[in-house]
């Protein structure tokens, strides 16, 4: 009798875990796809753009938009402050409306984000490597369109980034990124990535590469592909100037 108990207890506890990657898409390797640049407007100003569209599956099943500026201030060509704002548009259901059965549930069930960051980045080089500290606050003010309530959060993180150049053309790109919460539970997520980067011109590179998102109770695979895009937009503004 003891050993079917334990036998039950087994079945209903991979039951409830298949269930919950069911819903979460845990168990779907999803991906992203981001641009990102910086514009340079003044020696030691310049504008941060950003695009990234997410997904529960390969390029299919949409989880969110992230468009994301700001302005940053060249300290030195090692320390970069910057404010910046970002609009971020959520669908936190894995399934596609009416894969589920009834397309009510899931009406209007998004997630709408206004967020302001401030922002310090640190580079240093050890031989071949060049590693970038990235400390980044954030002030988010999130609504759940489904229900109406708004709530304002808070949250800091900390990135450590390492590049490693193999050639004047190819490079390998490392980081690890963690999330904390000013209020409630501390632990929000943690980001580990891994990419092989092509410099495509001076001023253009990409990216591909795997994520692995770890939250406190899922985890979730990410394939990456990354376009970045750094112009240099002095003359323009001198011109203006004139």
């Amino acid at each position: 009798m003891k050993k079917v108990f334990t036998l039950l207890v087994l079945l209903a506890t991979i039951m409830h875990t298949n269930a919950q990657s069911e819903i979460t898409g845990e168990d779907d390797f999803g991906s992203w796809f981001m641009y990102f640049g910086t514009n340079k407007i003044a020696d030691k100003w310049s504008i941060h753009t950003e695009a990234q569209f997410r997904y529960y599956e390969m390029a299919s099943n949409f989880n969110q938009m992230l468009l994301r500026t700001g302005i940053n201030y060249h300290i030195n060509p090692d320390a970069i402050a910057t404010l910046g704002y970002g609009f971020i548009d959520t669908d936190p259901t894995f399934r596609e409306f009416g894969v589920l059965g009834d397309d009510a549930i899931f009406e209007n069930n998004s997630i709408s984000e206004h967020r302001i960051f401030e922002q310090f980045i640190l580079k240093n080089k050890v031989w071949e490597f060049k590693f970038e500290h990235r400390y980044r606050l954030e002030q988010r003010f999130v609504q759940n369109n489904a229900t109406g309530i708004s709530n304002t959060l808070h949250r800091a993180r900390y990135r450590i980034q390492m590049t490693l150049p193999l050639t004047d053309i190819f490079f390998l790109n490392f980081y690890d990124e963690i999330f904390i919460n000013l209020q409630g539970d501390a632990f929000g997520q943690n980001r580990a990535y891994a990419a092989l980067g092509v410099n495509v011109t001076e001023s253009l590179s990409m990216q591909v590469g795997y994520l692995k998102n770890h939250f406190s109770e899922t985890n979730f695979d990410r394939f990456q592909v990354g376009l970045f895009y750094n112009t240099d937009l002095r003359g323009i503004f001198k011109k203006k100037e004139k």
